[in-house]
């Protein structure tokens, strides 16, 4: 028995009827031509929304609530306690920011469906720069500031921008990392007929760049350029790309379109997160990544609320007290987090003695997404804070909730371990590989039968094919999430985790290939495996397993383990929290070479996994027991 109510009767409405379910939700959104048809299906799999819709995205994050009398209502609240900043924007001030910018944007010959790289900090310049894009319909792509000049180069090299934006500098609690020479690798890594014309630069004190040629200086040409107005676009025109990880090591660009987007965002926040105008949300999460496009720019703004952007860490800037100082501070009626971030405050502060030193009256609700909500840490945060402890579970891909707990319209009960139930317009089943529905209960893989939903992707960028064979081949008719899991008898989704050899590492996805791919190229190295294992804080780390080339000695094995966590850093970056190495005589493989992945990850995280019959040596199991779980038998080898 499913639950009831105005979720249930909205959750089967918007699957009987879509095209009236979204046209009503449509209402929400201010468009220069109304659509009046909901879904395209003539291009399926390639569906479109709206397509007889016209609208400017920009327009309504801004400049709409300046035009209704709100232009004083706070739109923006940076706090950055790395440098000791603060400062609020109007939604007034923003857009006339935001118009500007796009103004130096049109002069430097950016223009309606060209592209602009962000590679930038948690900072203002940051949002002024992905809305004053939508503004003038241009495309975005915005880059993880931590990533290292071989990953931003592989992006840039895809989209090919006209304009790359960036920031001298990130900093850190401990230390500041300087942008400016990373992009300049970047850039030249790739060919020069990928390359941007040029890059705009916001100096930064702490680290000021040294400028080229092509290089632009934000503050010094913003003040000379004229505010531009809002472009039409078609609600099907690309708003952004945003890449993810592929498991070929080649990054995928997922295209997010201006109306679904806009659609299914005003209707997320309404609906499951309770936010409207006026409200104090915060998201903290980074520009870089999905969560922070949808619910720390996009969302928030399209509904009149106000926004936390937080240039901070959890702990340690200053303490595990900084979440709770911020709400406080901010009034902010709910948080969404990862819940790496709750399991770094348990671990400095168990007992939440410093949310105890702040008023969080004004506090009603934490969200939590990026990866699964342990059961541990959902009791400890609901028992600590005594707000409502939400999970809820989507991906890069989808840009807002598969399955939440829709609090704005009809509260459920939490079940801890499980997102909730599925939202509107996401028809979840989980099927076997036979592509059939399993019952209730039973695990199998977690797919969501086509069409998807508004602001979902409409394809890979530059790569329809690729993007019919990583989410549609394996289930025909179905989109595949990669996730398993199972459905309770209640319509309760769990997801258990992936289904293939992706890692989660607090919430940002890393391809194993790619990492196994950074250490065999070391010269020391014969063959190699990356597994994700659990971790208290993070969720998972990678540990690389790796044998060595016959003949090589391992006289310094910390050099060597130096050398391979640094490779991986530089080539990939240091958000993989890449840090365990192992030596070990050998991998469990099949007769046919296959290495035993599933096997491997079984051992690390203590699990019984029955040995498959194919095994070719099963004596290097036992021989690789210890390595990974130290405390049942012998130290590992000295590279652990």
């Amino acid at each position: 028995m499913g639950p009831l109510g105005a979720y249930a009767d909205e959750y089967a409405r918007s699957l009987a009827d879509p095209d009236g379910f979204w046209l009503k939700a449509a209402r929400a959104i201010d468009w220069t031509r109304m659509p009046r048809r909901a879904l395209d299906r003539s291009r399926a799999p390639f569906y479109r929304w709206f397509p007889d819709g016209k609208l400017n995205t920009c327009y309504n994050a801004l400049d709409r609530h300046v035009a209704a009398g709100h232009g004083d209502r706070i739109a923006l609240l940076y706090d950055s306690p790395v440098t000791g900043t603060k400062q609020r924007y109007s939604y007034a001030e923003i857009t006339d920011e935001v118009a500007r910018f796009a103004g130096l944007l049109v002069d430097l010959g950016v223009g309606k469906g060209d592209r602009v790289v962000i590679y930038m900090p948690m900072v203002p310049h940051a949002v002024v720069a992905m809305l004053a894009c939508a503004r003038i319909g241009a495309i975005h792509s915005v880059v993880f500031g931590g990533f290292a000049p071989k990953e931003l180069a592989a992006r840039i090299a895809d989209a090919r921008p006209k304009v790359l934006v960036c920031a001298s500098c990130g900093i850190e609690p401990s230390r500041v990392v300087e942008y400016k020479p990373v992009v300049d690798e970047a850039i030249l890594a790739i060919a020069p007929d990928c390359r941007p014309e040029h890059v705009v630069v916001v100096q930064r004190p702490q680290a000021p760049a040294t400028m080229t040629a092509n290089d632009v200086d934000w503050s010094q040409s913003i003040s000379q350029t004229r505010p531009v107005g809002c472009v039409d676009v078609a609600a099907t025109d690309e708003l952004y790309v945003l890449y993810t990880s592929g498991t070929t090591g080649r990054p995928k660009g997922v295209v997010r379109d201006n109306g679904g987007y806009a659609v299914a965002l005003a209707w997320s926040m309404a609906n499951i997160y309770d936010i409207g105008p006026g409200d104090v949300w915060w998201t903290a999460s980074d520009v870089g990544w999905v969560v922070g496009h949808s619910y720390i720019v996009y969302a928030p703004l399209l509904v009149g609320a106000t926004t936390v952007l937080f240039e901070g860490k959890p702990v340690g800037t200053p303490d595990a007290g900084a979440f709770w100082r911020v709400i406080s501070e901010y009034q902010v009626k709910a948080l969404f987090t990862a819940p790496t971030a709750l399991r770094a405050i348990k671990r400095d502060d168990p007992h939440m003695a410093e949310a105890a030193k702040y008023d969080l009256s004004r506090f009603q609700t934490l969200f939590t997404a990026g990866e699964r909500l342990d059961p541990q840490t959902y009791q400890w945060a609901t028992d600590r804070l005594g707000v409502p402890v939400v999970d809820n579970w989507w991906q890069t891909e989808t840009g807002w909730p598969i399955a939440a707990n829709p609090r704005g319209l009809e509260p459920l009960p939490i079940k801890p371990g499980s997102p909730t139930v599925p939202m509107p317009g996401y028809d979840v089943r989980v099927l076997d590989e036979q592509n059939t529905e399993v019952p209730s209960g039973t695990h199998g893989s977690i797919c969501v039968k086509l069409p998807m939903p508004p602001g979902t992707l409409t394809t890979l960028w530059g790569d329809d094919e690729r993007y019919r064979a990583s989410y549609l081949a394996q289930h025909p008719g179905y989109y595949l999430t990669g996730d398993g899991g199972y459905l309770d008898a209640d319509g309760y989704l769990y997801v258990m985790g992936r289904t293939d050899d992706i890692i989660n590492v607090a919430g940002h996805r890393f391809s194993t290939g790619a990492l196994e791919a950074v250490l065999a190229a070391h010269p020391a190295v014969a063959e190699c495996v990356v597994i994700g294992v659990r971790d208290a804080i993070k969720g998972q780390v990678p540990h690389g397993l790796v044998v060595l080339k016959s003949g090589v000695e391992t006289t310094d094995p910390e050099k060597l383990r130096a050398e391979l966590i640094a490779a991986v850093r530089h080539e990939i970056g240091a958000v993989t929290s890449f840090q365990q190495v192992s030596v070990v005589e050998g991998l469990p493989k099949t007769r046919s070479g296959k290495i035993l992945r599933k096997l491997i990850r079984a051992i690390a995280d203590g699990r019984d996994e029955p040995v498959p019959a194919t095994i070719e040596d099963p004596a290097v199991l036992e021989r690789l027991r210890p390595v990974l779980q130290p405390s049942t038998g012998t130290a590992p080898r000295p590279c652990a």
